[in-house]
């Protein structure tokens, strides 16, 4: 269940077995303090799941929602104790709810908080045999913990917000964090204590996706680790690096038995890259690229023929290569028929005549996403109607040159289409005639 904070007053919550709770409030007022209505927001004790946020411009620590933040917490760790997670994000949370919440809601399994700096996690440690298998933090302003002190705790899935490198305590966690499995890192300039990845390769014992997002000074050094140290690695995400050599060497030497490439490297994936991965990566399930400008055919045709019985998902978006080099989507299409997903999103030069090129040997597909794919016309959903009978879901938002007559077509030829996603004017009749087709 979703509410926001209009849909919050006088409520009574006349459901007794709700488990799943969701609340917002939007951006275009001030905050309202939910604790303050009358009749006070009553939660049922059935919930597992509950989930408090707050637009980003009024997660600020002012005392009205720092007491608020403080209530909250220690209103869910008094009352709630069977949730199984919880997600707060409403400003800054102090140690004392925390610490109560630890020691009450001992089936945490997923935790997402904003805390005051410097953090200290000597309370995640007291939970004992009932640790959370997921935390998430923003690291804005330093950490801080005894560095003497380990732990073994059962954390698997690790996100962490704008670590700088001159934070201290971050070896306490790498040392004790050895059992993830996911690890997020999103715009940390560093990884802790002056730089040192000796405590940091200690949690990437058992880790099995990687993602780093805007973390340019550092994507070189954890990429090197893993090649360095780690074969258990299946995903990895790397969105606007500053890339040198990690990423070579990561796809030149790197032996994990890999299932998903998900990479936005606009000035630093080149062909060398591609090549190489061509190589080592003939696992891949799942590749996708985003708005990589260097990157040419001929890597992509060395790719398409590595991975031609296992890849399932193809991404390429806003990649000029699909526009500059003719014959590249049919060379693809013809190497990868086990596709099942497809996205040439925000393409805008594609072509017809490329598009159908490739799409009438993918006859597996089941979910397209051409958003903003500008200059297609009709002819490229008559040919998805005819060559695309398993198709579930499809995205042509934005498609200006694609007209109703084309959906309306699509629509009827596709049996198992669930989901369509389309720019619509405000009288055109595509709507009652998809309702019909879902009858």
């Amino acid at each position: 269940m979703t509410l926001s904070r209009d849909g919050l007053q006088g409520l009574a919550f006349p459901l007794p077995n709700l488990q799943n709770l969701s609340i917002s409030q939007s951006n275009r007022s001030k905050f309202h303090n939910p604790l303050s209505l009358h009749p006070p927001l009553s939660l049922p004790f059935s919930l597992i799941s509950l989930s408090f946020l707050l637009p980003p411009d009024l997660q600020t620590t002012t005392p009205t929602i720092a007491n608020f933040s403080d209530q909250f917490l220690l209103i869910v760790s008094t009352y709630y104790s069977r949730l199984h997670s919880l997600r707060f994000l409403a400003g800054p949370v102090s140690r004392s709810p925390i610490v109560s919440l630890s020691s009450s809601c001992t089936h945490i399994t997923s935790l997402s908080i904003n805390l005051y700096m410097p953090l200290f996690l000597n309370w995640f440690v007291c939970q004992g045999e009932a640790l959370e298998k997921e935390i998430e933090g923003n690291m804005e302003d330093g950490f801080s913990l005894n560095d003497d002190f380990d732990a073994e705790l059962g954390i698997e899935r690790l996100c962490v917000l704008g670590i700088r490198s001159d934070d201290l305590g971050l070896g306490w966690v790498w040392r004790s964090y050895t059992k993830l499995k996911k690890l997020q890192l999103h715009s940390c300039e560093g990884i802790g204590d002056g730089g040192s990845f000796s405590s940091f390769i200690m949690c990437l014992k058992a880790i099995e996706e990687v993602e780093l997002r805007t973390c340019r000074s550092i994507v070189d050094g954890v990429l090197l680790k893993l090649v360095e140290n780690y074969d258990s690695l299946t995903s990895l995400l790397v969105y606007d690096g500053r890339i040198r050599d990690g990423i070579l060497r990561f796809f030149s030497h790197c032996s994990c038995n890999k299932q998903k490439l998900d990479l936005r490297l606009p000035l630093d994936l080149n062909n060398d890259h591609l090549l190489a991965a061509a190589v080592n990566f003939r696992t891949l399930s799942s590749l996708r690229l985003q708005s990589c400008c260097l990157v040419r055919g001929e890597g992509l045709k060395a790719l398409g023929v590595a991975m031609s019985s296992e890849l399932e998902e193809l991404a390429l978006i806003n990649c000029d290569v699909v526009e500059r080099e003719m014959g590249l989507l049919a060379t693809l299409g013809q190497n990868l028929k086990q596709l099942k997903k497809l996205d040439l999103s925000y393409n805008e030069m594609l072509l017809d005549k490329e598009f159908v090129s490739m799409l009438v040997s993918c006859y597996n597909l089941v979910d397209l996403k051409l958003r903003g794919c500008k200059g297609l016309t009709n002819l490229a959903l008559t040919t998805m109607s005819k060559s695309c009978k398993r198709l579930e879901n499809v995205d042509i938002m934005s498609c200006y040159g694609i007209e109703a007559e084309a959906i309306e077509l699509l629509i009827r030829n596709s049996p198992n289409l669930s989901n369509i996603f389309l720019t619509l004017s405000r009288h055109c009749p595509l709507l009652p005639t998809f309702q019909n087709h879902k009858k």
